[in-house]
């Protein structure tokens, strides 16, 4: 199986970690990882990385992401979706206070922006080495520092009467990466005063890439042998839809390959990059990353200007390359 990257749909109820092992065993190969965590409950794009497209993934980990959420007014659980146990309610007086304009003013002046948010205690974040919803699970409570993250747009689509008489909230939000959707369904509760949780959610975008062009992987029940394999992308493409991209002669893709630095790379033509939530704050410390592709499309590597010169902080091996270092690390074996 070529390096590449996969762009899957992620079923409800399947762990992320489902994804990959489906994936392990359709490409026939222990080298795949994702980038980018999906609750179970949660449905939408998973990016897969396969063998070398796994280093692609670091690159990918920190695009922009766009959700479709449901989120319920009235009701706040531990874990701050529809998983956890209820921990407050609202009654009927306190329900009939929330209104549209209401929820659309929160989510305007206190919701969108460049904003301080306070992760979901039950979350993978570490707590003095050990998970937070390990640590809420064993009955600890946990307060998690707040983190910067940026809402591009948090699009309220819909507000109707939903079960229980409770405020059922429709809403599309495009935001950095590390933005947990289930904890701005819990402060927009607050903020109304009666509580709120996430129950459904569905990523749509991740950077440029869409959900509309996913694979659907079959059932588990499903045995392996009748599966087929889903579409991928090679790794120039990928690289392509993620970075601004820089055309390397024949001898600049012998010298990257050697480790050397080339000269500094100038206006490059392609995608616009990315940026974190941290580096819209403070552009100036912003990398900026360019795609080094050879005459084929091929990704050569990732490179960052610095000191004059365009130095690689990723480098490709091509498959001669990699063929001929697999033959010395099986001589060294032998001997």
């Amino acid at each position: 199986m070529p390096d590449a990257i996969v762009l899957v749909d992620k079923p409800q109820g399947w762990t992320s970690h489902d994804v990959v092992a489906r994936g392990r065993r359709i490409f026939a190969t222990r080298r795949v990882g994702h980038a980018g965590t999906l609750d179970p409950m949660a449905t939408g794009l998973l990016i897969l990385g396969v063998d070398r497209g796994t280093k692609l993934l670091t690159y990918l980990v920190g695009l922009d992401k766009v959700y479709e959420a449901t989120i319920r007014l009235g009701q706040a659980t531990v874990t701050d979706d529809a998983e956890g146990d209820i921990t407050e309610q609202a009654d009927a007086a306190m329900l009939r206070t929330v209104t549209e304009s209401g929820i659309r003013e929160i989510v305007a002046t206190q919701l969108s922006g460049a904003i301080d948010q306070v992760p979901s205690s039950v979350s993978a974040i570490k707590v003095n080495g050990v998970r937070s919803y390990a640590r809420v699970r064993a009955g600890e409570g946990v307060e998690l520092e707040p983190r910067p993250v940026m809402i591009h747009e948090f699009a309220v689509t819909d507000v109707r009467s939903g079960e229980g008489g409770f405020v059922d909230v429709d809403a599309r939000v495009h935001c950095s990466s590390g933005t947990y959707i289930r904890a701005l369904a819990r402060d927009l509760g607050r903020a109304l005063g009666v509580g709120g949780h996430l129950t459904a959610l569905r990523r749509v975008r991740v950077g440029s890439f869409d959900v509309a062009d996913a694979a659907v992987l079959p059932g588990r029940e499903v045995p392996i042998e009748q599966v087929e394999t889903p579409p991928t992308l090679t790794l120039g493409q990928a690289a392509s839809a993620v970075f601004p991209t820089r055309l390397l002669t024949s001898q600049e893709a012998v010298d990257l390959g050697h480790g050397k630095r080339l000269a500094p790379s100038v206006e490059p033509t392609g995608a616009p990059q990315q940026v974190t939530a941290s580096a819209a704050r403070h552009p100036s410390t912003a990398k900026v990353l360019t795609a080094a592709l050879d005459d084929v499309g091929g990704l050569r590597g990732i490179l960052e200007n610095r000191g004059g010169r365009a130095r690689a902080v990723l480098v490709v091996p091509q498959a001669t390359e990699r063929a001929k270092r697999e033959d010395v690390q099986k001589e060294s074996r032998d001997h």
